[in-house]
């Protein structure tokens, strides 16, 4: 296939890039390097992407949709399968503070992608949602039966909007859309603002952890490479249902607390970690969980990473990148 990945330099669409890449796929991965966070941990993921001569990089941002469609023209995407769409600006607490960038990116960047997949003829587009959009008051387990009609942050009313818009374009243009609503995601080349990053970061610098509220919030934490076997199942759904529109919960269906997640964290780095406590944060869910039986009916998703292995693994990632210089 040739597939273009708009955020194909950060950590989960780098990560989407190899793998398709490791099958045979001619990868267009789009991005801006915005400085939200180091540009440089970006540079060095592409860096190793461009290893494989079929791998193009496209350096636009997706709010100037012409800047996008003139670096795909000049590295040869004439013909493309699917759009993977998985750029945004990412993070709850940040988007109280910087709504009208989130809404520009997130809502109109989307809408942006969607029209190239429009004007290009490109059958297939799977859309990076959030499982923020479940709220507070959906029942657990988050089914995408729920209406996720009450986000609690600009941020999860943003991906929400990109639900709708896709929703849209399947209906006036017959594209076929899959939104993957993605359950905290985590591993190698995580982000560095994200929780077991920056935790990581302070526990190797025997700083002492903020931990917002009595660390009884749970995550439905999802390994990064069970994602990205969600995403290439969704990409596998779209290209064969043309005309189709599904949501799709990813994440591994199982529940840890913050204080658990210390816990496992400190014990991968061989530290006792020092707590701050700090009161709860507005916009944080108190909990989020998956039901995936529709990602493994449809999509074929069989999650295999459980937290107890998932964090040593960031670990020795992490360890690794520091004696690497980054």
């Amino acid at each position: 296939m040739r597939a273009i990945v708009t955020g194909g330099a950060g950590f989960i669409g780098s990560h989407v890039c190899q793998r398709l890449l490791d099958r045979g796929d001619t990868v267009f991965a789009v991005d801006s390097f915005d400085p939200f966070y180091d540009p440089a941990i970006k540079r060095a993921a592409v860096a190793s992407l461009a290893r494989s001569d079929r791998f193009r990089l496209v350096e636009a941002d997706i709010r100037a949709p012409d800047a996008v469609a003139a670096g795909l023209d000049a590295a040869g995407g004439g013909s493309i399968d699917v759009i993977v769409h998985l750029a945004a600006r990412a993070g709850v607490r940040p988007s109280l503070e910087q709504p009208l960038v989130y809404s520009q990116v997130n809502v109109d960047g989307t809408v942006a992608m969607l029209e190239l997949a429009r004007a290009r003829s490109i059958p297939a587009f799977v859309f990076g949602s959030s499982s923020s959009v479940y709220g507070n008051s959906a029942p657990v387990p988050f089914s995408e039966e729920d209406a996720a009609a009450e986000p609690i942050s600009p941020y999860a009313a943003t991906k929400r909007a990109g639900e709708l818009l896709c929703r849209t374009w399947t209906h006036l243009y017959g594209l076929s859309c899959v939104c993957l609503r993605f359950f905290t995601v985590y591993g190698p080349r995580q982000r560095p603002d994200l929780a077991i990053h920056k935790f990581a970061r302070l526990m190797a610098a025997g700083e002492p952890i903020p931990l917002f509220g009595d660390g009884s919030t749970r995550r439905d934490y999802t390994y990064v490479d069970d994602i990205v076997q969600g995403v290439e199942g969704a990409i596998s759904y779209a290209a064969t249902h043309p005309g189709g529109f599904e949501i799709v919960n990813l994440g591994e269906s199982d529940t840890v607390t913050l204080s658990r997640l210390v816990e496992l964290l400190g014990g991968a780095m061989g530290v006792d970690p020092r707590i701050r406590r700090l009161p709860p944060q507005p916009g944080d869910v108190e909990r989020t969980c998956a039901d995936i039986s529709r990602a493994r009916s449809l999509l074929g998703y069989a999650p295999t990473t459980r937290i107890e292995e998932g964090i040593p693994r960031f670990v020795e990632w992490f360890r690794a990148s520091r004696e690497g210089g980054g």
